[in-house]
């Protein structure tokens, strides 16, 4: 088996290792090579497809007929001309001039950047989602590193492991990207936990889906995941739209959601400023509404924005120069208005926006009264690739229950998360689970949370109760450890390297297994075997009198209080005369040790 963690880091490795030798910036690189990826996984669905469509091919006089684009249309898959295969550019001659080979409108192509660009427009002219989309600067690339970045990605595991994974080595790669592009802020990527959040809340099932600032498509591609797990196929209950105003980003979306296999129409360009344009004309018709929009936008044009509509809570404040001073809450109406009569919404916002003041204020009393504001979950620090600062997610359903009509959920998340590395935090697939379950508590779906615990019963192995079995897998990881440690030291020198690596992996799958149990006992202490309670400095149901009080404030930490702190029995005022003493001795200690160090001085003669 493939393992793919260990496919991704190596192919990544290798390709930015030609980024440095090349001394081209990740902003130059990310587009072509986002492209090559995207070419490989197009080949290998269509071999894949080719194959199928193989097995039922008629004969006339004893040849198979050969396959045509019509037959590839009718399975949802990109027919691939010779010119557009992977194969076929990976196993050009070197000498690209001597070969005699012309594009698709007929001139002579000299070097292997004019190949890799044809086999670009041969594939749009597949496709008119693509059309004007897929990256056609490959000529800035020397024959020696295209050919290179060609066969880092003709890896024979991709062959192995199929076009999903492909999909997901496209993701990889992009948040990579995401992480060096530092000019770019990371306004066109959002982490994937957040987006998985909001999908997982939404629910989305079928009908419309909007993302009024689209990036590189994240939310189309977990609603994609989200549907197809559940049973139906995506392009078939879904429609998505989109809207980015930077054309860059939209090819991005585009090329990520083909690689996936999902079609939409997305707008880019001037007209898909969301300020000013409702470029698909949808306000009040979509089932969701899902974005990550860029926060505290200020200088918007206040009369263009409210010639534009959607706006149904009034226009936030407008300084003197007939501007905008901060757009949060023209997003924030624009989401609520583009629902239709059950719709729902998810999305980021500014952690400000929850409190702020002014018009701001207004319009979030109006909007709370609407009885419509679902949930809101705070989240921490470092959720973002180039921002540190924390945000929060706001969820609205035209479609609520009657007993939850005039209540929200506040969701404190700010220290519920897991560290990737010193500047990046994320949710755990396990982590997303927990939230969600209380999501559905207070939803009252209830066999949805029992689901949960029976899947933490068998993924655990666990008979019992989730504590005992959390401090069981402990003491097996300790006791592994000890043995690996041991058995690595009684080895024979030609042996000790393979040992170490299998209890290396033996010891991440008990550390593995030991981060879900704790997910488990977690979960299982707050809410036991299914009943929604309010719990401390973590989860709050209020109602519109209780956030009236609050002075219309959406901040969750306002409503859910502080986690109670367990008495340890220490006495502090003890425990501190004893610290101060500790203290003073080891000073005492320090002064012995600093006397003899300069009489052994003095006697050495220095």
């Amino acid at each position: 088996m493939v393992n793919i963690k260990k496919l991704e880091a190596e192919l990544w490795e290798s390709a930015d290792l030609l980024r440095a030798g090349s001394k081209l910036t990740s902003n130059q690189y990310c587009m072509p090579v986002l492209g090559l990826i995207f070419l490989r996984y197009a080949y290998s669905r269509f071999k894949m497809v080719e194959i199928e469509i193989l097995k039922d091919r008629p004969v006339r006089n004893g040849r198979v007929l050969p396959v045509e684009a019509s037959d590839f249309a009718s399975k949802s898959a990109l027919f691939l001309p010779k010119g557009a295969q992977y194969d076929y550019l990976v196993n050009l001659p070197a000498d690209i001039s001597s070969a005699g080979l012309v594009n698709k409108d007929g001139h002579v192509m000299n070097s292997l950047g004019e190949v890799v660009n044809n086999a670009m427009s041969l594939v749009e002219e597949q496709s008119e989602q693509l059309v004007g989309v897929l990256p056609k600067d490959y000529t800035m690339f020397n024959d020696d590193l295209l050919g290179e970045l060609l066969r880092i990605f003709n890896n024979s595991a991709l062959d192995e492991v199929g076009g999903d994974i492909i999909g997901r080595i496209y993701e990889y790669f992009l948040n990579k990207f995401a992480k060096n592009i530092a000019s770019d802020d990371g306004v066109f990527f959002t982490p994937k936990s957040l987006v998985k959040m909001i999908v997982n809340i939404i629910e989305p099932k079928s009908g419309i889906l909007l993302d009024p600032a689209c990036g590189s498509g994240g939310m189309f591609l977990q609603s994609g995941d989200f549907v197809n797990q559940s049973g139906m196929n995506v392009n078939n209950t879904m429609t998505f739209y989109g809207q980015e105003k930077v054309e860059y980003n939209a090819q991005l979306c585009l090329m990520n959601m083909a690689v996936h296999g999902l079609t939409g129409v997305i707008k880019s360009g001037d007209e898909a400023n969301s300020f000013y344009h409702d470029a698909h004309n949808l306000d009040g018709c979509c089932d969701y509404v899902m974005a990550n929009p860029p926060f505290n936008v200020d200088k918007v044009k206040a009369e263009s924005a409210e010639s534009a509509g959607r706006l149904p809570f009034g226009m936030p404040g407008v300084n003197k120069n007939k501007e905008i001073g901060n757009a949060n809450y023209l997003w924030i109406s624009y989401f609520y208005a583009y629902l239709n009569e059950k719709g729902r919404a998810g999305f980021v916002m500014a952690s400000s926006a929850t409190d702020s003041q002014g018009k701001d204020k207004d319009i979030r009393e109006k909007l709370v009264r609407t009885g419509h504001v679902d949930a809101m979950v705070s989240v921490g620090n470092n959720f973002f690739y180039t921002k540190s600062l924390p945000c929060s997610l706001w969820f609205f359903d035209k479609g609520k229950s009657e007993e939850n009509k005039d209540k929200v959920l506040f969701i404190d998340a700010r220290n519920y998360y897991t560290v990737v590395d010193r500047t990046l935090n994320e949710w755990s697939e396990w982590q997303l689970k927990n939230l969600n379950a209380i999501v559905w508590l207070y939803r009252g779906e209830t066999e949805k949370y029992r689901q949960l615990i029976a899947e933490y019963k068998e993924v655990l192995h666990c008979d019992g109760s989730f504590e005992e079995k959390l401090e069981q897998l402990q003491e097996e990881l300790k006791t592994y450890q000890k043995n690996g440690k041991v058995e690595v030291e009684r080895a024979a020198k030609k042996d000790k390297k393979w040992i170490q690596a299998h209890y290396d992996e033996r010891i991440a799958f008990g550390r593995e297994e030991i981060a879900i149990a704790k997910e488990a006992v977690w979960l299982y202490e707050k809410f036991g075997d299914g009943e929604y309670a309010d719990v401390p400095g973590l989860c709050k149901v209020a109602d519109i009198a209780v956030i009236e009080e609050k002075g219309w404030s959406l901040t969750p930490g306002a409503y859910v209080g502080v986690a109670p702190v367990e008495d340890d029995g220490v006495n502090f005022e003890e425990r501190m005369a004893e610290i101060h003493r500790e203290l003073l001795s080891l000073q005492a200690e320090s002064n012995d040790l600093m006397d003899i160090i300069s009489k052994n001085i003095k006697e050495m003669g220095l």
